[in-house]
C-alpha cells in the first residue's frame, strides 16, 4: 500500500474531531471490509484481568444480515481463529473454515453461525501498538467481489495490503481508549474533590486514590500529546527516566527528583494544540510552519498553567528550547533564569531524539550521540546549548543512558 493509501485510511478512520471509541472502530471495520470486499466483520479489543486474556467484540458489521454486537468473549489463545491471531500476532487467511486442516491450532465453530448467514472465507489480523503488544483482532468475513455472487476467498495479497495500516491503526484505537480513560478520570476527579469536600472525616484515604487518578490522567496526558506522531514509541517514558537518573545525580531532594520524574513526559504535551497538517507534514517546514510548531511549548504552558500540581510540568513544557547562550525559543532568556528541570529535560529529550530513528535521520549509536552533546556538531554547540554542569555529569555517567535505552527501546 503507498503512502497516499495509508494516509487516505487514516483520514476516512479519523474523519470527525471527538468521534467515541465506538465510531472510530465502526469506520474502520468499515473501511478495511472496503478495502478487501469483505461482506461482513468484527473488530475485537483484547482485555486482561491478572492472568485471564480475553477478546471482546467491539464493532460488528454485516450487509447480509442484521446482527447486534452480542456479549460473548473469546479467549486469547489456540482454539479459535480470532483468539489464536490475538496470541501470535500472525496474520490468518482461510480459503474455506468448514475445511480447515485437524493439525491448525485453531478451529471454526459452525455452532456460532446465525442460522441465516453462512460464513465461507475468513481473513483475520492483529492490530498492534508501538511496544508491539495485540491491542486488538479484526476478522473479516466472506470476500464478495461481485455482489449477487458467491464468496470467493481472499486474495493472498490483502495481508500486504493491510500491513502498513495495522500498527498505525492500533495506535489510533489504544490513542482513542487512552483519551476516553481521560475524560473519564477527569470526571472521577472532580467527583473525588467534591466527595472531599463533604467528607473530610475520610480526607487520608481518598487522598491517595485522588493521587492514583492524578498520575494516570497525566500519563494519559502525555500520550495524547502523540496524537500525530507515528514515531515516537516510548520517547516519553525513556525521558522521564533519563530526567530522573540526571536529577538525582545533581542532587535533588527526593521528592524533587519524583516530581521531575512524572513532569518530563509532558514536555510536547502543547503539541495537542498545533495546527494538525505541521505536525504531519514529511518535508521541510516553511517559515510561517516553522513559527506555529515552535508555538507548542506557549501551548503546553497554556493546558498545563492552570494547575498547581503541574507547575513543573508547564515549566518545563515552556522552557524545554531555552538554550544556555539564550538563543533559544521562544523567549530567548539563558544560563540560569531557565528553570533547573527545562535544563535536565532539554538534554534528555534531545539524547533520545538522536538515538532514534525518525524521517529525516537515522538511528545514531550511544557514542555518536554521546559525542554529539559533548563535542557537538553541525546543529548542536554543547557550551551554547546546554548547563555546563548537566553536560558534565552526562559526559562521567552516560553508560546509564545507554543501559536506559536498551531496557526500554521500542520493539
Amino acid at each position: 500500500m503507498s503512502s497516499d493509501a495509508v494516509l487516505d485510511f487514516l483520514q476516512f478512520v479519523e474523519g470527525q474531531k471527538n468521534q467515541s471509541v465506538r465510531e472510530l472502530l465502526d469506520r474502520i471495520l468499515r473501511k478495511s471490509r472496503l478495502l478487501t470486499k469483505a461482506e461482513a466483520g468484527t473488530i475485537f479489543i483484547a482485555r486482561h484481568r491478572g492472568k485471564e486474556r480475553w477478546l471482546e467484540p467491539a464493532s460488528v458489521q454485516n450487509d447480509a444480515i442484521r446482527v447486534r454486537k452480542g456479549d460473548f468473549i473469546v479467549p486469547i489463545g489456540p482454539g479459535s481463529i480470532a483468539g489464536h491471531v490475538a496470541d501470535k500476532g500472525k496474520t490468518v487467511i482461510i480459503d474455506d473454515v468448514y475445511k480447515i486442516p485437524k493439525r491448525a491450532p485453531y478451529s471454526f465453530d459452525p455452532t456460532r453461525e446465525h442460522r441465516r448467514y453462512k460464513t465461507s472465507s475468513m481473513f483475520c489480523f492483529a492490530l498492534k501498538n508501538y511496544q508491539d503488544e495485540t491491542i486488538g483482532v479484526v476478522q473479516l468475513i466472506n470476500c464478495r467481489p461481485h455482489k449477487g455472487r458467491k464468496p470467493t476467498p481472499f486474495a493472498p495479497g490483502v495481508a500486504q495490503l493491510v500491513a502498513p495500516i495495522a500498527r498505525v491503526v492500533g495506535h489510533s484505537i489504544e490513542r482513542a481508549e487512552m483519551l476516553e480513560q481521560i475524560k473519564t478520570q477527569n470526571k472521577k476527579l472532580r467527583d473525588r474533590n467534591k466527595l472531599l469536600a463533604e467528607q473530610r472525616s475520610h480526607i487520608a484515604a481518598l487522598q491517595e486514590e485522588t493521587e492514583d487518578a492524578f498520575q494516570l490522567s497525566t500519563q494519559l496526558l502525555a500520550r495524547a500529546a502523540e496524537i500525530h506522531d507515528e514515531e515516537t514509541g516510548n520517547h516519553i517514558i525513556r525521558v522521564n527516566e533519563y530526567s530522573y537518573y540526571i536529577a538525582k545525580l545533581l542532587d535533588q531532594p527526593d521528592e524533587w527528583c519524583d516530581e521531575v520524574r512524572y513532569s518530563a513526559q509532558l514536555h510536547d504535551v502543547g503539541k495537542m494544540s498545533v495546527d494538525a497538517a505541521v505536525l504531519k507534514k514529511k518535508g521541510h517546514l516553511d517559515e510561517s510552519e516553522r513559527a506555529e510548531m515552535n508555538r507548542h511549548t506557549e501551548y503546553g504552558h497554556q493546558i498545563l498553567a492552570a494547575s498547581p500540581r503541574l507547575k513543573m510540568g508547564a515549566d518545563i513544557a515552556l522552557y524545554h528550547h531555552e538554550k544556555w547562550d539564550g538563543t533559544g525559543y521562544p523567549n530567548g532568556i539563558g544560563g540560569e533564569d531557565i528553570p533547573i528541570s527545562a535544563r535536565i529535560v532539554q538534554l534528555a529529550d534531545i539524547y533520545d531524539a538522536l538515538r532514534s530513528e525518525r524521517p529525516y535521520k537515522p538511528a545514531f549509536s550511544h557514542a555518536k550521540a554521546v559525542d554529539i552533546l559533548t563535542i557537538g556538531d553541525d546543529r548542536i554547540d554543547p557550551k551554547g546549548h546546554f548547563d555546563p554542569k548537566i553536560v558534565d555529569l552526562f559526559s562521567t555517567n552516560h553508560k546509564e543512558f545507554d543501559r536506559i535505552w536498551t531496557r526500554l527501546k521500542d520493539a
